[in-house]
């Protein structure tokens, strides 16, 4: 169950804090794209906090298959998507 939040928008730079937080990583890049999905499902009407990409190295991720590593992402961001995060785009990038 979503519990939707209009009073805690969710900010790339919120999402970035509990991603390194969490995951420490080496490379972390965090793109709200919402306001190019103005109108579709999950959109909000402000334009940003629903939409997200996210682009992430972490010595966390080592050894560990594509599919464990966006879980690692997707809990380490629960608490937004229980807020209501509609869209998470991640992009896995190799630790430099």
């Amino acid at each position: 169950m979503t519990a939707y939040s209009e009073a805690l928008p969710i900010h790339a730079a919120r999402i970035e804090e509990q991603l390194r937080a969490r995951l420490n990583p080496s490379l972390l890049e965090v793109i709200d794209e919402s306001a190019a999905h103005a109108g579709h499902a999950g959109a909000n009407a402000r334009g940003f906090g629903s939409h997200f990409r996210v682009r992430i190295a972490s010595t966390a991720f080592a050894g560990k298959s594509r599919v464990a590593c966006h879980r690692l992402v997707y809990d380490a961001l629960q608490n937004f998507i229980d807020q209501g995060l509609h869209a998470l785009a991640i992009e896995i990038l190799p630790t430099p």
